[in-house]
């Protein structure tokens, strides 16, 4: 347990310390934001600080640090140390800038973002990139809850179209049309911060769970230094691309620019983007401990988690919270599980919007033009959603293909970022460091998983070296583009 609780202290003191440093690094200061030289009523809406991080906090998390968290407990406590490291060298590093870098833009999408400072063919890329990863996410993130309120149902006797995951998916997804079409202020604004509260205070009931009953005992990261994965899955880079959301995610920097359009001033950054990320990694660290140490280990497998896991995210959720909370579980399990994960949806399937309005230059003052993009946008992630309910897609092929197009973006975004940096001649070495360590991981993943290159049988032996021989190829051809004169810089 003490592992555990230092591991809560550096992502603490990473906020104020490493956190600090960045924000100093990017340099914010007293420039009209977008938010209030547009104010189009929209998706350019001044919004209070408490509530941009709040919404920042849902937009990045759903069952991202939970879900994903506890997948990475079956490692064992050494995921304790990717979730900390990652979230204050990496995570932070990566919400931070997309964010300011975006607000400095207009609220530009990532794509755009990208295409300025890696040319436009990667901005082509980003844009086919952001979309896809979009709408997988809101996809996930609809057919995720909707699992979870049938599991509640069931629990509680209801039979009947209440107890179908398609009737639910359906309900949810004409939420998503809805918050995805109108202001940002009428409902996002005004359901988040209630919906993030319930985020926090389920995350502070599993930890106090855990800590006051005897019968689960947090494992020390120095006691079980190695793999613990019950399959033998290898730590490098499996573990890395599983624990997204709670260490580092490319999604992130696809919902950044919709607080970017709603900031009031520049020095807000610190605290709605990078301290939403070390919240989230707060709550990835107390899922992984709940992972780590409720369910039976033994001999090195953690049989009893991998079991529930099994039985999808749904069922793995609300048994965490019943072992921890009871009664007040279920609750909590309705208010915050489920809410959270819809919470990312909605806002993956409006960023999917602001993304192909800034590629097409469409409009998205009238409705009309809103309502363009929404239907398709929409049309998508429905016959993915009711495919995966009919069981005609396999939720879980949309699940592996989401977590490895999610870090690349990551990888890409923080490589954007270190040209940012370079032009306006500031340490770039704060995302080169991170950009370079996720190339490797994204490289070797690729080449190893069996959803990608692994499937003609390439393991290890060729995989390991790929993914670092890849990562000193980027970081070269970045160290080679610093050589030459900085193009004019966009401050």
């Amino acid at each position: 347990m003490v592992s555990f609780f230092v591991c809560l202290v550096l992502l603490i003191v990473g906020y104020f310390t490493y956190g600090k440093v960045v924000d100093n690094t990017f340099g914010p200061d007293d420039r009209e934001t977008p938010a209030v030289r547009i104010n189009d009523g929209v998706d350019y809406v001044v919004l209070p600080q408490w509530k941009l991080f709040l919404i920042q906090l849902l937009n990045i998390a759903g069952l991202g640090p939970i879900f994903g968290a506890m997948q990475g407990a079956l490692w064992g406590p050494v995921v304790f140390l990717w979730i900390t490291f990652g979230t204050i060298f990496a995570g932070g590093v990566h919400d931070y800038f997309s964010g300011m870098m975006s607000e400095r833009e207009n609220g530009a999408s990532v794509a755009e973002i990208t295409g300025n400072y890696l040319g436009n063919t990667m901005k082509n890329i980003m844009r086919v990139f952001s979309v896809v990863l979009l709408i997988m996410v809101g996809t996930v993130f609809a057919v995720g809850p909707a699992g979870l309120i049938v599991t509640l149902f069931k629990n509680a006797g209801v039979s009947g179209i209440f107890a179908t995951t398609l009737f639910w998916l359906i309900i949810i997804l004409i939420y998503y049309f809805i918050a995805t079409f109108i202001s940002i202020d009428a409902v996002i604004g005004k359901i988040y911060p209630v919906f993030g509260v319930c985020l926090l205070v389920m995350a502070v009931g599993v930890a106090f769970g855990i800590v006051t009953n005897p019968n689960y005992v947090i494992p020390e990261i120095w006691d079980h230094l190695y793999n613990m994965h019950p399959s033998g899955t290898p730590i490098w880079s499996f573990m890395f691309i599983t624990v997204a959301c709670g260490a580092i995610s490319g999604f992130h920097s696809t919902q950044s620019p919709l607080m970017a359009r709603c900031m009031k001033s520049e020095k807000q950054g610190h605290f709605v983007f990078y301290g939403a990320m070390v919240c989230e990694g707060v709550i990835a660290l107390i899922w992984a401990a709940a992972g780590c140490s409720i369910y039976e280990v033994t001999g090195g497998l953690n049989t009893g988690l991998s079991e529930i896991l099994a039985d999808g995210q749904s069922a793995a959720i609300y048994d965490v919270c019943i072992k921890t909370m009871g009664g007040v579980g279920v609750v909590l399990a309705m208010l915050g599980v489920i809410a959270c994960p819809i919470t990312s949806g909605d806002t993956a399937f409006r960023s999917a919007r602001l993304t192909l309005a800034d590629w097409l230059k469409i409009d998205q003052n009238s409705w009309v033009n809103r309502l363009k993009l929404c239907i398709p946008v929409l049309g998508v992630g429905a016959v993915l959603g009711i495919g995966n309910a009919l069981g005609a897609i396999d939720y879980t092929v949309i699940w592996r293909y989401f977590s490895w197009t999610n870090q690349t973006l990551a990888m890409i975004v923080l490589w954007a970022a270190s040209m940012y940096l370079f032009r306006n001649k500031k340490n770039y070495w704060i995302t080169a460091v991170p950009a370079t360590f996720m190339t490797a991981v994204s490289i070797t993943y690729f080449c190893m998983a069996p959803e990608c290159l692994g499937a003609f049988g390439i393991g290890a032996t060729v995989a390991y070296p790929a993914g670092i021989i890849a990562a000193i190829l980027f970081l070269g051809l970045f160290l080679r583009a610093t050589k030459k004169p900085a193009p004019a810089a966009n401050k």
